[in-house]
């Protein structure tokens, strides 16, 4: 497989710590951005201080065919994609019955619909090259339908993930791809932090995602597919 790497959102935050940790490893990362591109250019400077090579993409996620545009770029401009990161995703913390039309489309967008539309490009460029790693960001107890009132809408959304992964998982392991599910919990630079609600009893670093992501797209890996993997301190237990 070739070592070419696409994360989306990855200018900041845990989209940025994942493409640093993937650049350590060696592998060539795009760095997608919507309207951070000063961020994205820093990032791929500290990529490309690391020894790696690294691009930086813009794009939309919101609209699909600039999504589906995106990997197709990535593809072209790092000469395969052994590996695709879905991180992007908007998060609304607000009860239900605040929360407008248009931010339940916002959440949907860029959480699932996004995600759909950037694998459905994937997958058909990483079955030519013979097998590929997709892992997708979704968030700890969507998994279990765990009820989050005043996130529902994003909750809902991670669950489609996780769903719309195992339907990929089973649909193309013969294929030599893998997609996998790392689901964060309460992390350093979260939105909300119910601590009292951690057995760990803190936040969770953006360098344990990474870790999380890492062992997916790992030659160890290669046998494990339509999985989530919570980095959540023992939340939801």
């Amino acid at each position: 497989m070739s070592r070419g790497a696409l994360v989306t959102g990855s200018a900041s935050g845990i989209g940025r710590g994942i493409a640093l940790a993937l650049a350590r490893d060696g592998y060539d990362v795009a760095v997608h951005h919507r309207r951070s591109a000063p961020e994205a250019e820093a990032t791929r400077a500290e990529i490309e201080a690391l020894g790696a090579r690294a691009i930086t993409l813009q794009a939309d996620l919101t609209d699909r065919l600039a999504a589906a545009a995106l990997v197709e770029q990535a593809h072209d401009e790092l000469g395969s994609l052994a590996v695709l990161v879905n991180n992007v995703g908007n998060y609304v913390y607000r009860p239900l019955d605040e929360l407008s039309l248009e931010e339940w489309d916002d959440v949907f967008a860029t959480n699932l619909d996004a995600t759909l539309a950037t694998c459905r490009t994937a997958v058909p460029l990483m079955r030519s090259a013979g097998g590929g790693r997709i892992v997708n960001l979704g968030y700890a107890g969507a998994q279990n339908l765990v009820a989050r009132p005043n996130m529902t809408a994003y909750a809902i959304a991670k669950t489609g993930v996780v769903l719309l992964t195992k339907a990929i998982a089973r649909g193309e392991a013969a294929n030599g791809i893998t997609a996998n599910v790392v689901a964060p919990g309460v992390i350093e630079n979260s939105a909300t932090k119910p601590l009292g609600e951690i057995p760990a009893g803190r936040e969770g670093r953006i360098e344990e995602v990474a870790a999380a992501v890492l062992y997916f797209v790992s030659p160890g890996a290669a046998y494990v597919t339509g999985q989530v993997l919570e980095v959540a301190g023992g939340w939801n237990l």
